[in-house]
């Protein structure tokens, strides 16, 4: 099977019941080369767990470095707090590529990105490791933009969390596929297409107390407008992290 030869290479997570891609295994990716980019160009995860039987799901920020995933919220959060204790989670990005016609409702589908992640929630331990973590967060998407702000007060630092991830496991899935009907459906007269989704990113608009004549920094410089959000984080997570 393809999935089971990609995981016997060097750069592929292991694949079990768990991870296996089962509808369309031939859009599967279990390589790192494949599932990292996906990751990297993503600003916004979703995190998946059960707390006493009840399942949640939660939007939050989020960045990598190497096999280990990151996000944030608030100390306050029962949520926050069950996840550093060794808490099975799920962490999940989608990016929405195209929206795809079809002359017939069974072959309209969408083109995407997406992987999925298992591992273990741990906290993040400290108040160095925090303000490194802190840090990392900011210049993740804004790169050297710790060194130019004012530092974290130590209410900040006690107010925000981090969770940490080993990624056990991933799996990729990609469709980048064009309208495609059975044979005999091109006779139905439907006009039909792929609409191409992008998220771009808009002139800024600047603080209304913005310090006169002060210039923009370095650390937005990939932010210009008509860029796309995705290529700019692939970017940003570049010079950040190499």
């Amino acid at each position: 099977m393809a999935d089971l030869e990609a995981a016997e290479r060097t750069d592929a997570f292991p694949v079990d019941r768990r991870n296996r891609v089962k509808r369309r295994p031939d859009r599967g990716r279990y390589d790192r080369a494949s599932i990292y980019p996906i990751l990297d160009a993503a600003m916004v995860c979703h995190i998946a767990y059960v707390l006493d039987g009840q399942p949640y799901c939660t939007p939050t920020g989020f960045w990598r470095e190497g096999d280990t995933l990151y996000w944030h919220g608030s100390s306050a959060s029962r949520m926050i707090e069950r996840q550093g204790e060794g808490l099975p989670v799920c962490l999940t990005v989608t990016h929405l590529d195209a929206i795809v016609q079809a002359r017939c409702g069974f072959n309209h589908s969408i083109n995407y990105r997406s992987v999925m992640a298992y591992g273990t929630a741990r906290m993040v331990e400290g108040e160095e490791a925090k303000l490194r973590a802190m840090d990392a967060f900011m210049d993740r998407f804004f790169p050297g933009r710790s060194k130019m702000v004012r530092p974290a007060s130590r209410q900040e630092i006690k107010a925000t969390s981090f969770v940490w991830m080993d990624i056990e496991q991933a799996s990729g899935k990609i469709r980048d596929v064009p309208p495609h009907d059975d044979e005999d459906d091109y006779a139905v007269p439907a006009w039909t297409a792929m609409f191409p989704v992008r998220q771009i990113v808009g002139e800024p608009v600047e603080c209304e107390r913005q310090m006169p004549g002060l210039p923009r920094g370095s650390d937005t410089a990939e932010y210009q407008a008509g860029q796309r959000l995705d290529e700019i984080l692939t970017r940003t997570y570049r010079q950040t992290f190499g």
